[in-house]
């Protein structure tokens, strides 16, 4: 904006280019980069000697665009959907948006009131299958709601599904989310989720890079995936078959050097096969926010150690369970066969054997001791003695 409030030029033209160049056109991003967003625009307005690297066939369809976008409008219709633009080298530009390079947005429409550099630097990405399971959906609700409990910004495309489990999940810990859209942010798609990305929209942000009211294509969703990978600190993949658009997002997140993480499913589930062949290759295993703040947080974010039950057993002494070791499992023994075999002396048994007794482990059998029944069932794996 300059200084009496209107927008300068440069923002005008990069909301002139978001009517003309589809989301993530490396050539698109390369002239602006270096003729500068303006000239760009003079010469597709203009009509005369074309850029580098475009066929005359693609002129045409550029300049025909050219000739519809009208960035006043564009932005007045914004202002009046409560959204703003935000452009590269503007405060609340993510700079980890650079490294897409040329294919980095020409701007983003931002609808919601925090600042999203700063949520940005504290995201993770948890994407999924449309058509998920419930294991999918209740897995995705509760990784976002865990890491919204700790602080970090969810970030997701507002689809049904993974994305829409993530975001709920996000906002019902209380937390912050963010919904990337492959439309205008003015424009809540799938309308199912209308209410959902409202809901965002008062809470959180939605972003988009298309301009108000402009509408999704296949491969729209596909690009955008780009933007929610660049975005974040790493991408959490929850159920996603082999042809997933969700995979895009984490090989985006591969290729930006990002951290790639999948929450693995069940070995017979198509829905889990993308994301089992991820696991493959060089993404990480993580089961719930725990094991995501520890790939993506600071030094010492660590996950808890991960161990069964603790079971009466495990609080004996080393030599205590070797006599328990020791005994037979359906007879009684006498203490001297007994410490043979736990490679004691027969005093040392003897005392081991009355401790265990009044633990309910064993009872005495004449001059023999005998297993009880509880720690029969406890050394098979069941309940044993209290």
């Amino acid at each position: 904006m300059s200084a009496t409030g209107a927008p300068d030029d440069e923002l005008l033209a990069r909301v002139f280019l978001t009517r003309v160049v589809e989301p993530g056109d490396e050539a698109g991003g390369r002239w602006v980069r270096e003729f500068g967003a303006r000239e760009v625009v003079r010469r597709l307005r203009d009509g005369g000697r074309p850029l580098p690297g475009v066929s005359a066939r693609r002129w045409t369809g550029l300049r025909a665009r050219a000739e519809q976008a009208e960035p006043h409008r564009d932005l007045a219709a914004a202002r009046e959907a409560g959204v703003r633009f935000v452009c590269p080298g503007d405060g609340e530009w993510p700079g980890q948006l650079d490294d897409l390079g040329d294919a980095r947005p020409l701007g983003l429409w931002v609808r919601g009131r925090p600042s999203l550099r700063m949520w940005a630097l504290r995201s993770v990405a948890v994407v999924g299958a449309r058509a998920c399971t419930e294991y999918g959906a209740h897995m995705a609700a509760t990784i976002a709601a865990g890491l919204a409990e700790q602080g970090w910004v969810v970030v997701s495309g507002g689809a049904y599904g993974v994305d829409g489990a993530a975001h709920r999940g996000a906002l019902g810990a209380g937390g912050a989310t963010v919904a990337v859209l492959a439309c205008g942010v003015d424009r809540p798609y799938p309308q199912g989720h209308t209410e959902l990305i409202t809901r965002i929209a008062d809470q959180g942000l939605v972003v988009g890079e298309l301009p108000p009211g402009d509408h999704p294509t296949p491969s729209r969703f596909v690009l955008r995936n780009r933007v929610i990978a660049a975005l974040t600190r790493g991408t959490v993949v929850v159920e996603a078959a082999h042809r997933s658009g969700s995979l895009a997002t984490a090989r985006a997140a591969r290729r930006l050097g990002r951290h790639t993480m999948g929450v693995p499913g069940p070995a017979t589930s198509g829905l889990s096969a993308g994301v089992h062949e991820l696991l493959r290759t060089d993404a990480v295993l993580v089961t719930d926010a725990a094991d995501v703040v520890e790939l993506v947080g600071a030094m010492g974010e660590l996950a808890p150690e991960r161990r069964g039950p603790v079971l009466p057993r495990d609080l004996l002494g080393p030599a205590t369970r070797e006599v328990l070791a020791a005994l037979p499992a359906r007879r009684a023994a006498p203490a001297t066969e007994i410490a043979r075999s736990a490679q004691t002396s027969a005093d040392d048994a003897v005392a081991r054997l009355y401790e265990l007794r009044a633990l309910g482990y064993v009872e005495r059998h004449g001059d023999g001791w005998k297993l009880t029944r509880q720690a029969t069932t406890s050394l098979r794996g069941g309940r044993g003695p209290c």
